[in-house]
């Protein structure tokens, strides 16, 4: 069975000495250990998706792949907290061939557990449009540390530089980095007119104010995956970033973001 992740969210909370819920501040990565998904008819736990998720102050984004087949997804929006439950508003997603533009809003519910937090959404639409109860568990990751880069961005310009040719590559891409992690995710359509999905997640260090490497846990991509990627960043104000990897073939990759405000 593959399951669609179209959004998965977790919310950190704490007790006071009175057993009160207390909303507390949400920016962080996070690592799903596992899921489980319930119906009027099943009851299945799966732990072979691996799934990222990342929080800045404003937004969240969330990327996963599943390892048997390669299929991937991610999710992109801004999120509200009260108390023990959360809002998120998903402005763009995609999985696999598909993907959607407009806004949707999915509402948890969230504990803590010893090593981070459990989430549930107990109606989230399913097969069928038949609801269903998913609950997923995280452990929190990253260090506190900052950096410029901090933040959600959406690609605004991408193309690539070999010799004297320039050929576009603009596509619906996503990035958010934060608390030591990054997640990258797109959707494009090949020359056949389908529609795919890409992602990429995992650790990055920030070198001086101009070099990035990632190190990609988890790649929709063979040719990325498990590898350190180092990228030539150059600063332009506080809100916009160009990107530039050179490739094995001494091409250049360069892509332009803009900060989701």
């Amino acid at each position: 069975m593959k399951l669609i992740y179209a959004s998965t969210l977790l919310f950190l909370i704490s007790c006071n000495s009175s057993g009160d819920k207390e909303t507390i501040k949400m920016p962080g990565a996070y690592k799903m250990l596992f899921s489980n998904v319930k119906t009027d008819k099943t009851d299945s736990t799966y732990t072979n998706v691996h799934q990222l998720k990342i929080y800045t102050d404003g937004y969240m984004m969330y990327a996963n792949v599943n390892s048997p087949d390669s299929i991937s997804a991610f999710g992109i929006g801004t999120y509200s907290i009260d108390n023990d439950t959360i809002k998120e508003r998903v402005i763009f997603n995609a999985f696999d061939s598909t993907k959607s533009t407009g806004t949707s809003t999915y509402t948890l519910i969230v504990e803590k557990t010893a090593k981070g937090y459990k989430q549930v959404i107990p109606d989230m639409p399913g097969q069928d449009n038949k609801p269903m109860k998913l609950t997923e568990e995280y452990e929190s990751i990253g260090p506190a540390s900052t950096t410029p880069l901090d933040g959600a961005w959406k690609q605004t310009s991408a193309f690539t530089v070999k010799g004297k040719d320039t050929s576009s590559n603009i596509n619906n891409q996503y990035k958010t980095y934060y608390a030591g992690h990054v997640i990258w995710g797109h959707n494009y359509t090949d020359s056949l007119n389908k529609p795919h999905t890409g992602i990429g997640f995992g650790k990055f260090v920030m070198k001086g104010n101009d070099k990035v490497t990632e190190s990609l846990e988890a790649s929709t991509y063979y040719q990325v995956r498990g590898k350190d990627i180092d990228v030539d960043i150059k600063m332009r104000g506080t809100d916009e970033f160009k990107q530039t990897i050179t490739n094995s073939d001494s091409s250049k990759s360069v892509e332009i973001y803009q900060r989701l405000k």
